[in-house]
């Protein structure tokens, strides 16, 4: 039976998941004041002045930019995020005790947590690629400068572990912006904000999934492209419609061929490059396909004995280790047993 307690807490999981996914115009006005409230409970004056952003990427550009000219005083991040996050990680935990803090987290962060690894590791990635190709100042700059960035909506896992505590409260400044905007860089005089994305897809993995466009994007235009989670090019995407099993073969970029195969479907490919089963047993059909310097794609065909509606018996197929031998053998392994061990009392 769910207590009021984790009902409470699924409920602010819930609300911050929405903060980390959110897209469409920041609410400037609000994260402003959260910028300022930040300062203030840091023991700072108020920034001078706030200056937008329209990604990450423009973000850290500008900050580079404004950092050289010193204009904007030192970074005041660790006053702004990192002390208060100590700050309040220990009262927290103090209060809930060892367990009460992991269960807190279990709840509440840890649910947010991987895809935003994910998330916030691409960006960055994305923005010193943008600026190895000259378009947002020198790399070794935009590296040091995304030292000083506060993540804003992409904190979202330890600021859901915080929302409510007692003892958590200096941290109201960095929520209200994360509720708000995006990235942002905290400095004595000035604070760089930065807009939320235009779009964001995502697989049921979490990770950054789109096959005819950017799978992440900015009003300014940065964007990032993924499928599956893979870092793919932009034009690479527009040839995905016009793939044929001789294109797949002579992609030379092992990591983009899986792309093709998946995009593709690894059964039409076996059915149009003319491939030969290399087994079958009563478990299926097992298929192998050779890839120039990469390993082999192993599939079992399987046939679920249990009609669909329509009297039809629905084809799956399964991808398998290299080792794989037979059919039996991948059926088997996709439960996690060995071939021996595999004794189905009726085959789904």
């Amino acid at each position: 039976m769910t207590t009021p307690m984790e009902t409470a807490q699924a409920d602010t999981t819930v609300m911050w998941r929405e903060v980390a996914a959110a897209t469409g115009p920041a609410d400037r006005a609000a994260a402003e004041d959260g910028v300022r409230l930040a300062y203030r409970l840091a023991g700072l004056p108020e920034p001078e002045r706030i200056v937008w952003a329209g990604s990450p990427r423009e973000g850290a550009a500008l900050a580079v930019r404004l950092t050289a000219e010193g204009e904007v005083g030192r970074s005041v991040r660790d006053e702004v995020r990192t002390r208060p996050w100590a700050t309040a990680r220990a009262r927290v935990s103090d209060r809930l005790g060892p367990v009460g803090w992991a269960e807190r987290w279990a709840l509440t962060g840890a649910q947010l947590w991987d895809a935003a690894i994910m998330l916030t590791e691409r960006i960055r990635t994305g923005v010193v690629e943008a600026a190895s190709t000259g378009v947002s100042g020198s790399e070794q700059a935009v590296q040091l400068v995304l030292l000083d960035a506060v993540l804003g909506q992409h904190d979202a896992a330890w600021l859901a572990a915080f929302d409510g505590q007692d003892g958590a409260e200096a941290l109201d400044g960095v929520a209200a912006v994360a509720r708000a905007a995006g990235w942002w860089w905290p400095y004595e005089k000035t604070a760089v904000v930065t807009e939320r994305p235009v779009e964001l897809h995502r697989d049921e993995a979490g990770r950054l999934d789109r096959g005819d466009g950017p799978a992440l994007a900015f009003p300014d235009g940065f964007a990032l492209h993924a499928w599956r989670g893979m870092p793919v090019p932009a034009d690479f995407l527009d040839g995905l419609a016009e793939l044929t099993p001789q294109r797949i073969r002579e992609e030379k970029n092992a990591e983009l061929r899986r792309v093709m195969l998946e995009h593709y479907g690894y059964d039409r490919y076996l059915e149009e490059s003319g491939a030969d089963p290399v087994h079958r047993d009563e478990a299926g059909v097992l298929w192998r396909i050779e890839l120039e310097e990469d390993e082999p794609v192993v599939m079992v065909e399987v046939v679920n004995s249990t009609p669909e509606p329509d009297g039809r018996h629905r084809t799956y197929w399964l991808r398998v280790p290299p080792r794989i031998r037979t059919a039996r053998e991948g059926v088997a392994w996709t439960f996690g047993l060995a071939e021996a061990d595999y004794t189905p009392e009726r085959e789904t």
